[in-house]
């Protein structure tokens, strides 16, 4: 994640200055599904890696994080999945298209455009989280990862917000 911007408030006349202590290596990465399934309450699945920068850590998520994240998904849904991808890097290597085509029973994927942010209902659930991370004066990496966590956890029992995302690409319309 990328620090966001976020309007702040102070006394007039002074800005206000946070200082934070650290050399600012690290970063959080997330990956996520919204799911949706006519009669039933929408859903969202996600996983968060933290890099710290240490010698053979991944620095962010992989392709086995996806399919993790896919296989968990099938499993609490209970049926099959079709999935609406974008085109980020990690979607197009070859052993994730070997896991899709080997799991073409239960998996269909469909390919969006090539940059279409506005057919992706993820973002809006990203928008949603990076909005609150605005004025976090976190002290260390965990305590960023922790308030990720915290706002998709939240997010996730709020099935309003994620039919709100989900309306808003115009996927689903009784949102």
């Amino acid at each position: 994640m990328t620090p966001p911007r976020a309007r702040s408030w102070g006394r007039k006349g002074v800005t206000p200055v946070v200082r934070v202590r650290g050399r600012g290596s690290g970063r959080v990465s997330m990956a996520g599904l919204t799911c949706y399934k006519p009669g039933k309450r929408s859903r969202m699945f996600y996983s968060v890696r933290e890099y710290r920068g240490r010698k053979g850590e991944p620095k962010g998520i992989g392709w086995r994080d996806l399919r993790d994240l896919l296989v968990r998904a099938h499993i609490q849904l209970g049926g099959p999945i079709v999935l609406v991808w974008d085109n980020l890097r990690m979607h197009l290597v070859e052993p994730m298209r070997q896991f899709i085509a080997d799991h073409a029973d239960w998996l269909t994927v469909f390919q969006l455009p090539s940059y279409s942010p506005d057919l992706n209902p993820q973002e809006g659930i990203w928008s949603l989280v990076k909005r609150d991370m605005g004025n976090l004066a976190a002290a260390d990496l965990g305590q960023i990862t922790q308030a990720v966590k915290r706002r998709l956890k939240q997010i996730q029992y709020r099935p309003d917000l994620v039919d709100g995302c989900l309306a808003g690409t115009g996927l689903i319309t009784d949102g």
